[in-house]
């Protein structure tokens, strides 16, 4: 399937790897998750950028995953579960699921971070990282204690928290929001900045209705940084 020696895997939520959204979304980030490959950020001639931002610097923290939505948080694979059976039951699952359609994708502010979201709830999407989470787990092999510390160091409410013990990640099934990141934690100014330039740059390629025909099996390899491993082509029907 691939040689290279993954630590963890996910299930990703990546658009086509050929449209203009991808590609866009990929130089801006400075990684292309299905090429494996490092891309070339913006430049001025290409972008407007008045308060002189460090494209690499703000996208440091999401470059190592790619552009994508989670669906599946990073995890490492039980002992008896190899990366053939994870697969295996990935691909089963997006075999019944039909195509999913979001209506609106908007550009918002999570705290201090910049990412693409629904503009409504989508029940399809929702339905679908649920199945891709809970039918996973078996294979998932438990946090460790540094783990479970590093995440609760996040406030965690009390229902998070439960799913954090029960699934591993604190953000999953009706704590989900989908999210496709485009920079990390930033100060209020960089942040306005990084707004105004990715309303240049991704929001006329965004298209509207923004539709997955597939999820991606991805893994992080041995520099951190997460990579294609197969598609989960959708065979089912609405």
């Amino acid at each position: 399937m691939n040689d290279i020696p993954f630590s963890r895997y996910a299930i990703y939520a990546v658009p086509d790897p050929d449209s203009a959204l991808f590609t866009a979304a990929s130089r801006w980030l400075g990684w292309n998750c299905v090429t494996n490959a490092e891309t070339r950020h913006p430049v001025p001639d290409e972008l407007k950028n008045p308060a002189g931002v460090d494209i690499s610097s703000v996208t440091d923290t999401p470059r190592k995953y790619g552009f994508h939505g989670t669906i599946k948080p990073p995890m490492r694979l039980a002992a008896g579960c190899d990366i053939a059976a994870f697969a295996s039951t990935a691909r089963q699952i997006a075999a019944e699921l039909p195509n999913i359609v979001i209506p609106q994708m908007k550009l918002a502010r999570i705290g201090s971070f910049l990412a693409l979201v629904p503009a409504a709830p989508c029940a399809s999407l929702e339905a679908a990282a649920a199945r891709f989470v809970t039918e996973l787990d078996p294979c998932r092999a438990p946090l460790n204690e540094a783990e479970l510390a590093r995440r609760r160091q996040n406030n965690l409410s009390a229902r998070q928290d439960a799913l954090l013990a029960a699934w591993g990640y604190p953000y999953v099934l009706d704590e989900f929001r989908f999210h496709m990141t485009l920079s990390g934690s930033l100060d209020t100014a960089t942040l306005a900045a990084c707004e105004d330039m990715l309303t240049d740059w991704i929001l006329p390629v965004l298209p509207q209705p923004f539709t997955l025909e597939r999820m991606a099996l991805v893994g992080e390899g041995p520099d951190g940084r997460f990579r294609l491993i197969d598609w989960l082509t959708f065979r089912g029907h609405p």
